[in-house]
């Protein structure tokens, strides 16, 4: 991507002013992106994202600059400007790489880019008439495939050079269903970190399509939701938003090393219910979240964040390491070139348990099945959120009732999961895209059937 004697120049010219580490990321990304709206293509993009980041420490302190010029004239301009604002000069220094490639567990196949368009709209057609066949009221129907394939390249001055491939594919549709009065949406968007041959096994459009006009069609002749405090019971899959947000957030070291999280100086201590084990997992093949080495250039690791209610790990990047005295997790991670990276999450889900999922329905009395997830928001300092259910139902004596609607699931990160009281054996992941400090990341989402023993339910 760079020659090797470019980069060693570039680092060398960032430390110039007595910088005590510096780091390279280059990038060179092509992606694609077409949507169907109402079976008409309404939007067919190709893009190229190129360039590299320069960030040089002195101690606490962190610079990082840009650019997308990567001739040897623009990465020491680059590190240059680094470098000045570190400090004055103090001489020259030398770096030396050893050249390397992440060994990549993620078998790739076809890019999307080099996918004929014909093929991409065909299948978002096939997608669409899905979704429109569940029912008359699915008005509208949105589908849209994006994909990247693309190489980095990470350097330091401690003697990292590594080379990544990365290639991601993500298939999402939207179904609105609509009477005189009312609309109503469902939605699904499956992805994974591989190419075309996504839609070989792993995922079916059309059934994805359907899944998403069923729950817009439920929710549009559903009730509004009871406000109160109430059991809940949170399905699996994309029901693992409620972790990410209002815990997982709050487990960064982006979060603790200043002191901005409720689970500071919390190692070694219960912060959850015993039958609750959480992890976050870079390695998984192929997953949405996975890497073969984060941002930083360390290979990405299976990290245990909370093992039977305790608190075992945090996630940490190089610069939030050096603020705790603590070893990075191969956790740090950045939306492009453009950012400088910090502690992320990739894979993060509550592990399976041991309850039987029909039980923990049976045993609740009356209470709120989420069966869906939507969007919501979180303090990460206190661990306050709110979220919305996209599919809901009553629990009524311990039997699935009636949809409702609006219902919005409102509590503390802390409570909610020392409340956790059944976790079912079968977990799944769905997928999603965070956004903080360093951008928007690719991240999984997961957990099995969880049951919290009350929680704040909005509604009417």
């Amino acid at each position: 991507m760079i020659d090797k004697k470019h980069v060693e120049q570039a680092l060398a010219e960032a430390l110039r002013t007595g910088g005590d580490f510096a780091e390279l990321f280059a990038q060179d990304r092509r992606s694609s992106a077409v949507t169907l709206r109402n079976d008409r293509v309404e939007n067919a993009i190709a893009a190229r994202r190129h360039g590299a980041g320069i960030r040089v420490y002195k101690g606490l302190n962190s610079i990082y600059v840009h650019t997308n010029d990567t001739s040897l004239a623009g990465l020491v301009d680059a590190a240059r400007k680094a470098a000045d604002a570190v400090g004055a000069v103090q001489g020259g220094v030398d770096v030396h790489l050893t050249e390397t490639r992440a060994a990549n567990v993620h078998p790739f196949g076809q890019p999307v880019p080099e996918v004929p368009g014909a093929r991409r709209t065909d299948l978002l057609r096939r997608a669409s008439a899905a979704a429109r066949g569940v029912s008359p009221e699915v008005r509208q129907v949105y589908a849209g495939l994006t994909g990247s394939e693309g190489e980095v390249l990470i350097a330091n001055s401690e003697g990292l050079y590594v080379l990544d491939r990365r290639m991601y594919t993500r298939f999402s549709i939207s179904a609105v269903a609509s009477s005189e009065s009312e609309n109503q949406t469902g939605s699904e968007s499956p992805g994974a970190l591989m190419g075309f041959e996504l839609f070989d096994d792993r995922v079916d459009v059309e059934a994805s399509a359907r899944e998403a006009a069923k729950r817009a069609v439920t929710m549009l002749h559903a009730e509004p939701c009871p406000a109160g405090f109430m059991p809940v019971v949170i399905d699996g899959g994309f029901g693992g938003v409620i972790f990410h947000e209002a815990c997982g957030h709050s487990l960064e070291a982006a979060a603790v090393a200043f002191g901005n999280s409720e689970f500071c100086g919390k190692l070694g201590q219960q912060i959850a219910s015993p039958v609750v084990t959480a992890v976050d997992d870079g390695t998984l093949p192929n997953e949405w979240g996975s890497t073969n080495v984060d941002d930083e250039g360390m290979p990405t690791t299976r990290l245990t964040l909370i093992e039977n209610g305790i608190l075992k790990n945090y996630m940490v990047d190089r610069l939030n390491g050096r603020r705790m005295g603590m070893a990075p997790t191969g956790s740090a991670r950045r939306q492009d070139y453009t950012f400088a990276p910090t502690s992320r999450m990739r894979n993060t889900y509550i592990a399976p348990g041991g309850d039987d999922e029909a039980a923990i329905i049976a045993t609740c009395g009356d209470g709120l099945y989420a069966k869906h997830m939507g969007g919501g928001s979180v303090n990460p300092v206190t661990g306050e959120f709110n979220f919305a259910v996209s599919e809901g139902y009553l629990i009524r004596d311990g039997k699935v009732d009636r949809p409702v609607r609006g219902a919005m699931l409102i509590g503390k990160g802390a409570e909610v999961l020392m409340r956790i009281d059944r976790v079912g054996r079968k977990m799944w992941m769905a997928q999603g895209m965070c956004g903080a400090g360093s951008g928007s990341v690719p991240v999984n989402v997961g957990q099995p059937m969880i049951r919290v023993t009350g929680l704040t339910v909005g509604g009417r």
